[in-house]
């Protein structure tokens, strides 16, 4: 599968860094009975694998991914935190493998994104999810930000980004669409709702760790993909990039960005 951000070192500590600073305001209200068995489906490097392995300790998950890579650098993060309720496995997420109804609860979380076909995939941890069992999903809305100081060059570095990955077949907007996506799969919809976040010169640390730890490095990840797509000159690109760690200066700087968070149940 191809990935718009890539697989290198430096996406690995954007994960990583990402999953702690939004940790409370995605994560919270995600919590299982002790005893479920839990599917993670799409875990990448780990970085939400741990989060819900703390808050869930006496849980059993199940954390799947596609890309060897990525599980390796999963596994070896997560021995090295101790964790011991967690086992990784390669599966497909159109296909997993398991059987029907095998997980009580399943977690997916900025994957539908990188999805050429969300809706079979969402059919999928239907069916090997446990009737009245619960999945939530987690997605990101590019759509849904703004900032300031804008420039037209921040404006097309960021846009290249949503156009590279439609590129590739998949959804930089898919967080505006989960309510319709968990309807399509047939899940009982308990709720989805906006889950957002908003930086200026009063929370200087916020700023630095949504702009200078998620926000530019995500958009700096996708350099190849833009450059190689010929969708702006590189030029543009690195004033767009500068420009938009501007945003994260004060006083001027401002910053907003929506998620989404929804949960479904299997009738």
């Amino acid at each position: 599968m191809s990935y718009v951000h890539g697989y290198s070192e430096r996406e690995t500590q954007r994960l990583t860094e990402q999953s702690f600073i939004l940790e409370k305001l995605l994560h919270s209200g995600t919590n299982y009975p002790a005893g479920s068995k839990v599917l993670e489906a799409g875990c990448g490097v780990g970085a939400q694998s741990y989060l819900l392995s703390k808050r869930n300790s006496h849980s059993q998950i199940t954390s799947i991914d596609i890309s060897h890579e990525s599980l390796s650098k999963a596994s070896r993060y997560l021995d090295s935190l101790q964790i011991e309720n967690v086992r990784f496995i390669r599966a497909d997420i159109m296909n997993t493998g398991f059987n029907d109804a095998a997980f009580d609860h399943v977690f997916v979380c900025f994957v539908l994104e990188h999805l050429s076909n969300p809706v079979l995939a969402l059919k999928e941890l239907k069916r090997v999810l446990k009737s009245g069992g619960s999945i939530t999903v987690i997605e990101g809305d590019h759509g849904s930000c703004f900032w300031h100081p804008e420039t037209r060059e921040s404006i097309d570095a960021w846009n290249s980004l949503i156009i590279a990955q439609q590129k590739l077949g998949h959804d930089p907007l898919v967080g505006r669409k989960l309510h319709p996506l968990l309807q399509a799969a047939d899940f009982e919809i308990q709720s989805v709702e906006p889950r957002w976040v908003y930086s200026d010169a009063s929370n200087l640390k916020l700023a630095d760790g949504v702009l200078n730890k998620i926000i530019v490095p995500m958009v700096a990840s996708a350099k190849k993909q833009v450059l190689n797509s010929a969708i702006i000159s590189e030029s543009t690109w690195n004033k767009g990039l500068s420009d938009l760690e501007k945003t994260a200066c004060p006083p001027e700087g401002t910053f907003f960005y929506t998620w989404f968070k929804g949960v479904g149940v299997k009738p």
